[in-house]
């Protein structure tokens, strides 16, 4: 188990931008380029969905729900993954959460974004 640390999140206005942020712990650190990434959400009553993810060779994909709207990238030389989320809604309220997917599974304590004039 390895414990990610996400950030980042706040209360948005619809329309605005907002970018997320995953660091990965320092006992990952010399590894962390051989791990696969992704973002996953959870709103209130639902199940935890996936955003975004993006692999080793950093080949990205996305929920259909954010599609053309969030970002996800990585930077190798940080240890961290961030979630670049543009055209915010009130429907993208939920706890954002980071992971870990590949060849471990690991998951974050979440960040709370919340979408709302």
């Amino acid at each position: 188990q390895v414990q990610l640390a996400e950030s980042g999140g706040r209360l948005v206005e619809p329309g605005e931008s907002l970018r997320l942020s995953c660091k990965a712990p320092r006992a990952i650190f010399s590894v962390f380029s051989t791990y696969d990434m992704a973002w996953y959400r959870q709103a209130p009553g639902n199940e935890r969905e996936l955003v975004a993810s993006i692999d080793t060779d950093r080949i990205e994909k996305y929920g259909d729900s954010v599609k053309g709207r969030f970002t996800i990238s990585r930077d190798n030389s940080r240890k961290t993954v961030y979630l670049q989320m543009t055209s915010l809604k009130p429907e993208d309220t939920a706890v954002y959460y980071c992971k870990v997917t590949s060849p471990i599974e690991s998951w974050g304590q979440g960040t709370q974004v919340t979408v709302s004039s």
